[in-house]
């Protein structure tokens, strides 16, 4: 499968003109940017990751990201957007993936035009919601695509994928990105940051973003050690789990009730 997915994208990328171009990979750190990452270099593409982080974001991710970049030989930028997200979010009810979403697009169209780079490429499959009123404006194959005009074209290689090919791909691959096993939003693994479980219609606040980061963060121990998936909304402190025996949640009890009575 990898072969012929590798074998694809050169055969996409000679007739679309994209050797000799400069090509900034989103590169989170989860299985789908680190698979399109991959892919693009093992086709021979100019490739470079850019990682965006912020004060709640996952360190053990981020160490991940770079050790995985430095083993591929590709050259990778990371940026703090702690500031602007800070704008965007506080005083807005949460979740805030939207406002952190629209802060790290801005950012990633200005580093790509000041330092250079002629694509952005994201690592999107057939699953994602961008499939459909978004991807249906572009002209031509949706893999390359103008959408949304902000100056730089969007190349997306997995965007024809089922997030279960992209699955095998990556386990075919060798890629195994470092999880802190999380809930998410989804059954499939799709982790991101802990500011993702602030309780809707809450107001942002410094303060609610540093609760859900530390909360999150002691449960992701409990939850990497029983081997489960579990988080926490804040300030409700409502567990969300997959497959949690009582013992599991008991012990996530004891945590929280720390953060409740102001011991953490």
């Amino acid at each position: 499968m990898i072969e012929r997915a590798v074998e694809d994208i050169r055969e996409f990328s000679e007739e679309n003109a994209l050797y000799g171009r400069r090509i900034l990979v989103l590169f989170s750190g989860g299985k789908d940017s680190s698979l399109a990452l991959y892919l693009l270099k093992e086709a021979g593409l100019d490739v470079s990751a850019l990682t965006f982080f912020h004060r709640w974001s996952w360190r053990e991710t981020l160490n991940w990201t770079m050790g995985f970049t430095k083993r591929l030989g590709v050259e990778h930028f990371l940026v703090d957007v702690t500031d602007g997200l800070l704008r965007e979010a506080v005083g807005r009810k949460g979740p805030i993936c939207i406002n952190c979403k629209k802060v790290m697009l801005w950012n990633a169209k200005w580093f790509a035009l000041n330092n250079g780079f002629d694509v952005l490429a994201k690592g999107d499959n057939a699953n994602d919601k961008i499939i459909g009123a978004l991807l249906d404006q572009c002209e031509g194959d949706i893999r390359l695509c103008g959408i949304p005009r902000i100056g730089v074209p969007f190349f997306r290689p997995l965007i024809k994928y089922t997030a279960e090919e992209v699955e095998a791909l990556a386990d075919e691959a060798g890629i195994k990105p470092y999880r802190m096993y999380e809930h998410a939003r989804r059954r499939q693994w799709r982790e991101g940051c802990p500011l993702q479980y602030i309780d809707r219609e809450e107001r942002v606040t410094p303060e609610l973003m540093d609760l859900a980061y530390r909360t999150n963060y002691e449960i992701s121990k409990v939850a990497r050690r029983r081997k489960v998936r579990m988080s926490v909304r804040v300030p409700s402190f409502e567990i969300m789990c997959w497959d949690c025996d009582e013992k599991t949640l008991s012990e996530a009890r004891e945590v929280i009730s720390r953060f409740m009575e102001g011991k953490e």
